[in-house]
């Protein structure tokens, strides 16, 4: 059998691919903060780029079939890749924040991340700086739970809901979406400038 040809098969693959990378390393031995660090950024990039692929792939092409009067429409989409995606997406958001919290609470700051910096006598730029990242991204896996999930619910109908109803929730699970999609650019750049520098 091909791991190759299923998900759960091209994961664990990964996943020996690393520890056999690891392992080949000189000198390498575990880590745990490491192992957070990593964990964290493959969930982010899972969380992340599905966030992305909402907002500049899915729904520009949902809106394009909708106005397609002679199109095949958007059902396939509606009924099989949405309801995977949203999967993924919003667990994917539960898995960056916790192993996100893992790190900062490994690395000594948690506290300091959340209270960004001003903790001590003088401001702690690493603290700052990864603080606003992790604040960003609790305020976007609130979203994702919150205003995307329950909304997107209605929108697929996983949950019953009125033509009404699914407008509203269209707008603002699409408000939400937006809105996650414009504070992951900074939540980025916080993330990655918080060890290696601000980028300009």
């Amino acid at each position: 059998m091909n791991p190759l040809n299923s998900v759960p098969g091209a994961i664990i693959t990964g996943i020996v691919l690393a520890i056999i990378a690891f392992v080949v390393v000189p000198g390498a031995g575990f880590n745990e903060l490491s192992l957070a660090r990593w964990i964290h950024i493959l969930s982010g990039v899972m969380w992340i780029g599905l966030l992305y692929y909402f907002n500049v792939a899915q729904t520009p092409a949902l809106a394009a079939a909708a106005a397609d009067k002679g199109g095949p429409g958007g059902a396939g989409i509606t009924k099989y890749v949405a309801p995977r995606a949203l999967l993924w997406f919003r667990w994917g958001a539960v898995s960056t924040w916790l192993t996100g919290v893992w790190y900062l609470a490994k690395s000594h700051n948690l506290g300091g991340a959340f209270s960004l910096g001003l903790g001590g006598d003088a401001v702690n730029v690493y603290q700052l700086t990864i603080g606003i990242g992790a604040w960003l991204g609790t305020i976007m896996a609130f979203n994702v739970w919150v205003f995307i999930w329950p909304n997107q619910k209605k929108i697929l109908g996983i949950v019953p809901a009125t033509d009404e109803q699914k407008a509203k929730a269209r707008k603002i699970a699409g408000t939400a979406s937006r809105v996650n999609f414009v504070l992951s650019i900074p939540l980025l750049l916080c993330m990655g400038s918080a060890s290696h520098g601000m980028p300009f």
